[in-house]
């Protein structure tokens, strides 16, 4: 089954071409040529944003006295599941070493919500994060994860990446910080750039119950052979039903978190793992992720089901350890699930700036769980 998304929220639709399209088709490889192209003085780049990213944690240490992340630094809720891999995928679709043959993982995952800001109001409409930890998983991974058998993924409420390589991110972040208290003058630099459309996109989300909410990677990754997005699909009628809960301005500013408690206390949730094969690098890019895949002409496919049965999603015991202590990073895991594309190699030199800054300010480890039952319960 594949979805339609509008804003993040998922509806699903038929599926597009027969297993056999599916499995004819001619993917292009990861290494293939032009799907990456370093653009020059990228380095500088990205060495700003990562400045930028750290002036941001430090504005909302000044405001809260706690450090945060420079990105999803509000948490609606910390969830532990299984991730569950089918034994008969097709073979175009065994890929990596998580995906080559069947298997159940724990998982844990947090809902966020992107902007840099704890104390953001859920009533203000803004994309919605999404992060898992997969445990127990082996294979040939990257110098800074080879210590810890774990793979760990990330997810957006929105398909396309507004800070769609390291050149826009800088310029960005830079009009955020300089203008982010005045969103009259934000916009008015926003109207100057070829790309308004996608900057003033994160505004005009669907700002609904999170467990309605389509997820997507943005970015691309290699996937064995292959280079894909993915995407995670909320598949269980409850679920599927919560699409139409809208957040009205009565419901008080923490209403994504009590959602989520009130769901997860008394339902499972449950989701499709869902993979694009890319087939047309004009179609497709991979360096600028602020254009979406069509899934019309690219469908997405399942490889996996994720399932969390009921629980208590907001301990605070959880929440403060992950807070404290925790890296999500995509740049932890699997050789074969490497991250590709200008904004990804951005994540490899922000993400460790971010979270450096995040454990001196607030005299706190970096703790690499290699077992999900490190996590409190």
């Amino acid at each position: 089954m594949t979805t339609s998304a509008v804003n993040g929220a998922s509806r699903p639709t038929q599926p597009n071409g027969s297993l056999e399209d599916l499995e004819k088709r001619n993917y292009i490889r990861w290494d293939a040529k032009g799907v990456e192209e370093k653009p020059p003085n990228e380095d500088e780049d990205i060495q700003a944003v990562a400045d930028q990213i750290n002036t941001i944690q430090k504005a909302q240490y000044n405001m809260h006295r706690h450090c945060y992340s420079g990105t999803h630094a509000r948490t609606h809720g910390i969830v532990k599941g299984k991730f569950i891999v089918p034994d008969d995928l097709s073979p175009h679709l065994k890929q990596t070493e998580l995906f080559s043959h069947g298997g159940e993982y724990s998982i844990a995952a947090r809902y966020s919500t992107e902007p840099g800001d704890p104390g953001l109001d859920d009533r203000i409409a803004q994309p919605r994060g999404f992060a898992m930890k997969i445990f127990n998983v082996h294979g040939d991974m990257f110098d800074v994860g080879k210590d810890f058998p774990t793979q760990d993924i990330e997810f957006n409420s929105t398909p396309a990446l507004d800070l769609a390589n390291a050149k826009v991110t800088r310029e960005i972040i830079g009009l955020r910080i300089a203008h982010g208290n005045d969103k009259a003058k934000l916009y008015e630099e926003l109207e100057k750039r070829d790309d308004t459309e996608l900057q003033q996109a994160r505004d005009g989300v669907r700002n609904t119950h999170l467990e309605s909410t389509r997820q997507y990677s943005q970015t691309a990754y290699r996937f064995g052979d292959y280079v894909i997005k993915y995407c995670l699909v909320p598949s269980s009628e409850t679920q599927r039903k919560l699409y139409e809960e809208t957040v009205r301005p009565e419901h008080g500013s923490d209403i994504l978190h009590r959602w989520l408690q009130n769901f997860h206390q008394q339902h499972e949730a449950e989701y499709l793992f869902q993979v694009q094969l890319l087939e047309n690098l004009e179609d497709q890019p991979v360096e600028y992720a602020g254009k979406i895949w069509d899934a019309e002409k690219y469908p997405w496919q399942t490889v996996a089901r994720v399932v969390f049965p009921p629980q208590e999603s907001f301990d605070f015991e959880r929440k403060t350890f992950w807070e404290d202590h925790i890296r999500v990073d995509p740049w932890h895991g699997l050789k074969s699930l490497q991250p590709l594309g200008s904004p990804n190699r951005l994540r490899r030199v922000v993400y460790p700036a971010s979270s450096s800054l995040r454990h001196k300010m607030n005299a706190r480890k970096e703790i690499n769980v290699e077992n999900i039952d490190e996590i409190p319960n």
